[in-house]
């Protein structure tokens, strides 16, 4: 440690410089805001090295290492990667380069967060790829997560699906966080009860040229990645990479495979404290879709029950009439202005276009056939027997979306005052519809353009909805420091409204359902650090979600009863927070985060799979009260000898506080367990990396959790461990930094449930409180993938 000119010049496991005053505070005041999101960053820095705890959103000076390869990695990070330094006064983790670089380039972003505490991942392929999955953290799963990219929303808007591999290419990802407790508050968010997850974009280089990528392995992976960097064109101060992806690999268990393009573009102007950084992302996928068994089938046949590989008449599980195709654009253009030395100025203007299919076969009598309730008579199908015949399910839909978020900012002395305003508008059209199954399994057009029709003309199907959606919050924040900034209090307030408004255009007898909510969103928290390496912090949030999926606001009928299978819920309340935590964080020679929670639920909305004639439909559950509480902590050591330990965990109890209404009586569900919360989780990852030589170890533990209300049916526990390393070389011909990698994921080769597709209220028949039978549920599942390599060759030039 050094000093020079008032400033401490400190040197963290030899791997970055860092200034901080030699006074007690820990960053560099220069009197003007800093920029958040896209302060100038060198090329090969991709997070902040590991210093004392920041005083939060102060500006620093800061001399960093360049990257020790062409994919960003610096070993600054402690726990290699896995526990970059938080300041928030909220539990807050996350990954940085360090650990990113090191991972299969097939992984997306909520694949990379399975190691932080408290989030489990029930993934169904082993290196990936496939977004039909779902994350939960602390017992709350995807769609209560509130999604980020870039500062523009992510995801689904109504089903909540992340869609992570659509973001961006994980070589373009510098870093990713997740708020396990509660969103920011100006985060562009509507369903974040669970916390929030954030992901940033690498920056473009000041230098001209590239980076390529090339893997392979087993199932037939076959990857190709290239990313072109611009470096300053001409003398106009702009940036721009733009990247291009191919990735295409056989299913694990079961026929088919997946196939998937991306493309990448992101601009960077900067000038002073002002800055402009649109970005582009295209993502185009298929992917023929896994089973998701029933205990029994699990039991029976494990990984062998699959849908059917060969085709003959009456095979609705043929599995080239099982896939689900999307075709997405997002763009955005986060720019930031110091309108004055105190004042700034931030806003985001966002569009997402997306173009979808959930195919799925089916048999259909057509000698007596329903659009809506209305009875079409008799339909002649083609390829029938006795008029039966197999049929492709074709579930349609187009989402658009455009918003914009700003924040207007103030700062001023020891006081800063946000205010912002979010927009959000966004449109969805969904629709199904049969197409004839030809005798050797082949379809016509899979995509819905040769439909089944009535003698009438009219398109045989099972529902036909259109949502328009309209988001409008406004918040106001305010944080007040002290004590040469070691106390800081903050408070604010956010309005979110929410207006729906859904159509449906079968015949029946409900035409639109409206929907309009506003949800007040108060938040607290108080910081103190104790030391320049102590922090303690308590925070107070409230956040909320709206019903998921367009089975909430439309009736979906049976194409050959013309009875109802599913109805609009007329009375599904959004689900409310409010939460608090306490935590405890040291940064030194030994990392240590630990958090305590406690979340009071109200209308606990439980996002669940169910098959319509064979068909998959996304429902919500309202699960009335619930509370959870639960304590969380990770501990990690800086490179020592070249090698970073991390280790986290969580305990969580979370307990349901109402019986469930089924039909006109209870199921006694109150101080059940909720479904979809493990009782412990944990993870231990061990990095090394001597700018040669580098490996990754991971290990993951998930307790069992239940997946009926009732508690009768759960999956047991299961542990997986993956683990990589690779050789960098020194300069090649054009070859600047090559280098080999291996990632070999589930080493164990572990066949295992990994988490819940389906609930249900209970799996055994039982009797209501009334006495009244309910009849037996059956929950379906995700099988966690089995053992999978990835080989990959790359450099920069």
């Amino acid at each position: 440690m050094l000093t020079k000119n008032g400033y401490k010049i400190l040197l963290l496991s030899g791997c970055a410089l860092y200034f901080q005053p030699a006074l007690a505070a820990s960053s560099v005041k220069t009197g003007k805001p800093a920029p958040t999101h896209h302060a100038p960053r060198s090329r090969e820095t991709s997070h902040p090295a590991p210093k004392a705890i920041p005083a939060h959103k102060d500006e620093y000076i800061s001399v960093r290492k360049q990257a020790v390869d062409a994919n960003g990695a610096t070993n600054t990070t402690p726990g290699g990667g896995l526990m970059p330094v938080q300041s928030a006064a909220k539990s807050v983790s996350g990954v940085s380069r360090d650990y990113i670089a090191k991972q299969s380039p097939t992984a997306n972003a909520v694949t990379l967060l399975a190691m932080s505490p408290g989030v489990v991942v029930a993934a169904n392929d082993p290196l990936g790829l496939s977004d039909r999955m779902n994350v939960s953290i602390r017992g709350l799963n995807q769609t209560e997560l509130g999604t980020t990219y870039e500062g523009m929303p992510a995801g689904d808007r109504l089903y909540y699906t992340p869609f992570a591999t659509e973001w961006s290419d994980t070589e373009n990802i510098s870093h990713l966080e997740v708020s396990q407790g509660s969103p920011d508050i100006e985060a562009p968010v509507y369903n974040s009860v669970g916390g929030q997850i954030r992901a940033s974009a690498r920056q473009p280089s000041h230098k001209a040229g590239g980076y390529i990528d090339l893997s392979g392995g087993n199932k037939s992976l076959n990857r190709q990645f290239i990313r072109l960097d611009s470096g300053e064109i001409g003398h106009t101060g702009i940036r721009n990479y733009t990247s291009f992806s191919h990735t295409e690999v056989n299913n694990w268990r079961g026929s088919g495979n997946t196939k998937r393009y991306h493309v990448d573009s992101h601009f960077l102007k900067e000038w002073g404290h002002n800055s402009i950084a649109p970005f582009f992302a295209w993502n185009w996928m298929r992917t023929d879709v896994y089973t998701n068994p029933i205990l029994s089938q699990w039991k029976q046949d494990g990984i062998s029950y699959n849908y059917a590989g060969k085709y003959s008449y009456g095979t609705s599980n043929y599995y080239k009439l099982r896939f689900n195709q999307r075709q997405n654009v997002i763009a955005a253009m986060p720019t930031e202005f110091e309108l004055l030395p105190e004042l700034t100025f931030k806003i985001t203007p966002y569009i997402m276009y997306t173009r979808g299919f959930i195919n799925s076969g089916a048999n259909v009598n057509g000698n007596s056939m329903f659009v809506g309730d209305q009875s079409v008579g008799t339909v002649q199908l083609p390829y029938s027997i006795n008029n039966v015949a197999t049929v492709e399910n074709v579930d349609a839909y187009t989402q658009a979306a455009g918003g914009q978020n700003a924040t207007l900012t103030w700062k001023h002395k020891f006081n800063t005052l946000q205010v912002g305003y979010w927009y959000d508008y966004f449109d969805h059209n969904e629709n199904t519809s049969y197409t004839p199954v030809e005798p050797n399994g082949n379809v016509m057009n899979e995509y819905g353009g040769n439909p089944i029709k009535s003698s009438s003309g009219t398109v045989i199907g099972t529902y036909n909805g259109h949502l328009i959606q309209q988001t409008n919050a406004l918040f106001i924040n305010d944080t007040m420091k002290f004590f040469d900034d070691r106390l800081v209090l903050n408070v604010g307030f956010k309005e979110v409204m929410v207006s729906r408004h859904a159509t449906s255009a079968m015949p029946g007898p409900t035409y639109a359902v409206n929907k309009n909510d506003a949800e007040p969103l108060p938040q607290l928290s108080v910081s103190y650090r104790i030391t320049p390496h102590d922090q303690v912090y308590f925070s107070a949030s409230t956040a909320f979600k709206e019903p998921a999926a367009l089975s909430a606001y439309v009736d979906i009928y049976s194409a050959t009863t013309g009875r109802k299978t599913s109805s609009h819920s007329s009375n599904l309340k959004p689900e409310y927070s409010i939460s608090e935590e306490i935590g405890y964080r040291h940064y030194g020679a030994v990392n240590f985060s630990a958090a305590a929670f406690n979340y009071n639920l109200t209308n606990r909305q439980i996002s669940s799979i169910t098959y319509v004639n064979n068909s998959p439909q996304s429902f919500s559950v309202n699960g009335g009260g619930q509370t959870i509480r639960g304590v969380q902590a990770e501990l990690s050591l800086p490179a020592w000898h070249h090698f970073s330990p991390y280790i986290s965990g969580q305990y969580l109890h979370s307990e349901m506080g109402n019986n469930i209404q089924v039909g006109n009586d209870y199921l006694p569900t109150k101080g059940k367990a909720a479904v979809l919360a493990p009782k412990f989780t944990g993870s231990i990852g061990l990095s090394y990396d001597d700018t040669r030589f580098f490996g990754n170890f991971t290990f993951n533990y998930v307790d069992s959790q239940y997946s009926t209300f009732m508690n009768d049916q759960s999956i047991p526990a299961f542990k997986t461990a993956n683990l990589s390393a690779g050789y960098r070389f020194r300069k090649i011909g054009p070859a600047q930094h090559p280098q080999i990698q291996l990632n070999l994921m589930n080493i164990g080769d572990e066949h295992y449930l990994s988490g819940v597709n389906g609930i249900a209220t209970n799996a055994r028949a039982t009797k209501g409180i009334f006495g009244t039978a309910v009849a037996a549920g059956t929950p379906t599942y995700y099988v966690g993938g089995d053992f999978a390599v990835a080989f990959s060759l790359s450099s920069d030039f």
